[in-house]
C-alpha cells in the first residue's frame, strides 16, 4: 500500500529554526544520567477490608512506626527510559548544531524562509544578511558531517558548534539536492572531540520501534525527543524545486517523535544507538510546528550516496535518469483513455530528449495532438508514442513509480523497461546517466 502526501502539505523543518532568538544568556544544562537520587516514603499493606495500613515496627516502646523504604532512582527507570538515558549519552557527542549565513538574501534557502514566514504570520525581521540553523552529525573521525541540502544551499559561511559549546568553521563538501542531503566538513576540530555516529539499516525497522530524534528545534541546540517509527511505506516529495529539478516522490520513515524548525539535518536513532534516518520534513496542518508527523530520509539513501559526497569529484551529485517527459494515464480522464484505446495505467512518452538514455536506447514520443476535452482550458497530449508500463518488472500504476525507480538506481546501471508501442509490446535495456535537462521537466 501506498501513502503518498501532495507538495504543498509539506515544509522544510530548518526554515523557522532561525526565526526564534534564543538570548545566549539563557542556558539551562540536564544531565540526564546524573547522580542518583534517594526518596523515602512509606510502604503499605491491603487488609482483607481493602483498607491500606502502613507496616509497624516495634520500637520496644509497644508502638510502631512507619519502616521507609529506600528507592533508587536508578533501579526506578523503566527499561525503556534507561535505553533512551544511554543511547543520548553514548551519541550526544556526535551531534552537531549548524548555523549558517546565507550569501544572499535572494537565495532559495532565505526565499523559503520568507514563503513560510507569510505562511505562519511570522514577521520579517529584516535581518541582514540572513541567518539559518539546523542539525547534524558526524560520520566518520575525519570530520565529515551529514545534514540537509536545505540547511547549507546558498551558504556564504557555515558554522558547526559541538556539545562541548565549542564552535568550527566547515565547508560543504558535496550537496545531494534531490536528495536533500549534503556532506559538510570541519576544520580545524580535534580528533578527540570527533565521535561518529554509526549507521543502521533503514530495511531492517518495523512499525512501533522506538524513534529518538536529536536536533536544534527553535535553536535550542542538543534537544532530544521520543516517539516510535509511525510508518514506513508513506512516500513525500523530497528536495526542493529549483531550475530544472523536481521534487520526486521518495520514501521516507514518519515518526511521531517531535520534530521542529531546527531539527533538521539531525539524526533519528534506534534503541541500538544507530542512526536510521536524517529528519527533514514535517507535516505541520499549519501551526508551523510539530504535529506528530515527521519525515526523515532512511538512513540507507545516506548510505549508497556517501562514497559519492566524500569523494568531491563534483559539488552537486545529480541522479540518474532517462532524459524524458511523460504523462501520468493515471490521471486522465476515464473516457479520454477510452476513446483514444490507452490502458489505465502507464507512462505515455510526450517527448525524449537528444542525447538523454532513453533517445540512445531509441524510445519514441508521441507525435500527434490530442485535445484533452472540456475543462482542460485546451491542453493537448500526445498520444501515439511509447507507454512504460513496467520497470524492472514492476509495473507502473502512477507517474511516481517510475521516477522513485529511477532516483533509486545509480549512474551506469542498466534498467529493464516494458514497453507499448502501437499495440505490440517490447523490452528494452536502458543505461542510465546524469542528464542535463534544457528547461524545467519532469523525469
Amino acid at each position: 500500500m501506498k501513502f503518498s502526501l501532495p507538495a504543498l502539505t509539506l515544509t522544510g523543518v530548518l526554515a523557522l529554526g532561525a526565526l526564534t532568538a534564543c538570548d545566549g544568556n539563557f542556558r539551562r544544562t540536564v544531565d540526564l544520567g546524573g547522580q542518583s537520587t534517594t526518596t523515602t516514603e512509606p510502604s503499605t499493606a491491603t487488609t482483607e477490608s481493602g483498607t491500606t495500613t502502613p507496616p509497624a515496627t516495634d520500637t520496644g516502646a509497644g508502638t510502631a512506626t512507619p519502616t521507609p523504604a529506600t528507592f533508587d532512582n536508578g533501579r526506578a527507570r523503566t527499561e525503556s527510559e534507561a535505553n533512551t538515558v544511554q543511547v543520548v549519552k553514548e551519541q550526544q557527542n556526535g551531534l552537531v548544531f549548524i548555523s549558517v549565513t546565507e550569501s544572499s538574501a535572494n537565495s532559495e534557502e532565505a526565499q523559503l524562509r520568507q514563503r513560510l514566514q507569510q505562511q505562519f504570520g511570522i514577521p520579517d525581521t529584516g535581518a541582514q544578511p540572513s541567518q539559518g540553523t539546523g542539525s547534524g552529525f558526524f560520520v566518520n573521525k575525519q570530520g565529515d558531517i551529514i545534514t540537509n541540502n536545505h540547511v547549507v544551499e546558498g551558504a556564504s559561511e557555515i558554522t558547526i558548534k559541538l556539545h562541548d559549546q565549542k564552535e568550527y568553521k566547515a565547508k560543504v563538501i558535496a550537496r545531494a539536492p534531490d536528495f536533500d542531503l549534503a556532506l559538510i566538513r570541519a576544520e580545524n576540530v580535534p580528533a578527540a572531540s570527533i565521535q561518529p555516529i554509526p549507521l543502521g539499516d533503514s530495511d531492517q525497522l518495523d512499525v512501533g520501534l522506538k524513534a529518538i530524534a536529536m536536533g536544534a528545534p527553535f535553536g535550542l541546540d542538543f534537544s532530544v525527543s521520543e516517539g516510535i517509527i509511525s510508518n514506513l511505506e508513506r512516500t513525500v516529495p523530497v528536495g526542493q524545486p529549483t531550475g530544472n529539478r523536481q521534487p520526486v516522490y521518495q520514501k521516507v520513515i514518519q515518526t511521531d517523535a517531535a520534530i521542529n524548525p531546527g531539527n533538521s539535518g539531525g539524526p533519528l536513532l534506534n534503541s541500538a544507538g544507530q542512526v536510521i534516518g536524517v529528519n527533514t520534513q514535517i507535516l505541520t496542518g499549519g501551526i508551523g510546528q510539530s504535529a506528530g508527523v515527521g519525515f526523515a530520509i532512511p538512513v540507507n539513501t545516506v548510505k549508497r550516496l556517501l562514497p559519492q559526497l566524500q569523494s568531491g569529484k563534483t559539488e552537486v551529485i545529480q541522479p540518474p535518469t532517462l532524459g524524458i517527459q511523460f504523462t501520468d494515464l493515471s490521471g486522465l480522464p476515464e473516457d479520454f483513455r477510452t476513446q483514444n484505446k490507452l490502458p489505465d495505467t502507464g507512462a505515455l512518452l510526450q517527448r525524449v530528449y537528444p542525447n538523454s538514455p532513453a533517445s540512445r536506447a531509441n524510445l519514441q514520443a508521441g507525435t500527434n495532438a490530442v485535445p484533452l476535452g472540456a475543462g482542460n482550458a485546451g491542453e493537448q497530449i500526445s498520444t501515439n508514442g511509447d507507454i512504460i508500463t513496467a520497470i524492472d518488472g514492476q509495473p507502473v500504476t502512477e507517474g511516481e513509480d517510475l521516477r522513485r525507480a529511477v532516483i533509486g538506481k545509480a549512474i551506469g546501471d542498466k534498467i529493464t523497461l516494458s514497453l507499448t508501442r502501437g499495440g505490440q509490446t517490447r523490452q528494452v535495456t536502458v543505461e542510465l546517466q546524469a542528464f542535463d535537462f534544457p528547461q524545467q521537466t519532469q523525469q
